[in-house]
């Protein structure tokens, strides 16, 4: 027997609080319907795809079926290839043939802006109507404002992009957060200032605005440490110009080079800037590990 479905749709860009109210009505149409809730995605920005322009993305299409089983308990997510075939692909088709037809949805829940299908025909409005004629159950989130801003990941980028974490987290309704592989580095932290973990953060991750933050760190053994993590080029230290994601962990004793860590932004300490020598900078990261201890 054909497994029926209650699938969200949107691509949940870091899944923030406005997803979150879309994908928790899934869960709860899914538990009225005796059917599975599920979300449905795609392995890259549409956009990028389309225009061929690069799309800064606050997650990865794992790490957003990851939070989105997390945060809402949607264990299936359907991550879709974005591929020329789905660009040309009329509206209708979409609906029928894929949505109701391979994954056997009966109720769809979208987003108040919403597009689907070639050339984006399919709109809410659309997508209702057609539900309503095909016997296919319909939500339409509304938009879900914070302070009388809609909350929209490209807003959220906004915010990380400006060293607002804070501000970043409220939208999101938890921390930004970069993971990634640590990396050998130069080992001039350890050498000359203080142990340090290093990612090289993909092209397409939004970084935070360079500079200084207090974080949390959440290793692979489940444990989390406080931590300072330097977004830039560290300009006392190198003269290369790449840009690293360098983190130094609060009482934290270990190897973890090729382990992936999730480093957790909480708020932002300072700029990033040249020292006169490693001695002040030394200092100042004194400073900084005090100040990220607070909380």
């Amino acid at each position: 027997m054909e497994e029926k479905t209650v699938i969200a749709l949107g691509f949940f860009d870091g899944v923030h609080i406005g997803h979150r109210a879309l994908l928790e009505k899934t869960v709860e149409r899914a538990r009225e319907l005796g059917a599975t809730p599920a979300a449905f995605t795609f392995d890259r920005a549409p956009k990028e795809f389309v225009t061929g322009a690069h799309v800064p993305l606050l997650t990865s299409a794992e790490e957003r079926c990851a939070l989105i089983r997390r945060l809402c308990g949607i264990e299936r997510t359907i991550v879709a290839p974005f591929d020329n075939a789905m660009m040309t692909m009329p509206w209708r088709d979409f609906l029928e043939k894929l949505l109701v037809g391979r994954y056997h949805a009966i109720h769809l829940v979208a987003g108040h802006d919403y597009g689907f299908g070639y050339k984006n025909e399919g709109s809410p409005e659309v997508l209702r109507a057609w539900c309503e004629e095909r016997g296919v159950g319909c939500d339409i989130i509304p938009r879900v404002e914070l302070d009388g801003v809609t909350v929209s990941s490209t807003h959220i980028r906004a915010l990380a992009e400006s060293g607002d974490m804070e501000r970043a987290a409220a939208f999101l309704g938890h921390p930004f957060a970069l993971t990634g592989t640590v990396k050998h580095g130069k080992h001039l932290g350890t050498e000359a200032l203080f142990p340090t973990v290093n990612l090289m953060p993909e092209t397409w991750r939004v970084l935070p605005r360079f500079g200084v933050y207090a974080v949390r760190v959440l290793l692979p053994d489940g444990r989390v440490c406080a931590g300072v993590t330097n977004v830039g080029i560290r300009p006392t230290i190198v003269d290369d110009n790449r840009v690293t994601v360098e983190t130094y962990l609060v009482d934290f004793d270990g190897d973890l080079y090729g382990k992936r860590l999730e480093i957790e932004f909480l708020r932002r300490l300072r700029d990033e800037r040249r020292f006169d020598s490693m001695q002040a900078l030394h200092r100042q990261i004194e400073r900084d590990i005090a100040e990220a201890k607070k909380g």
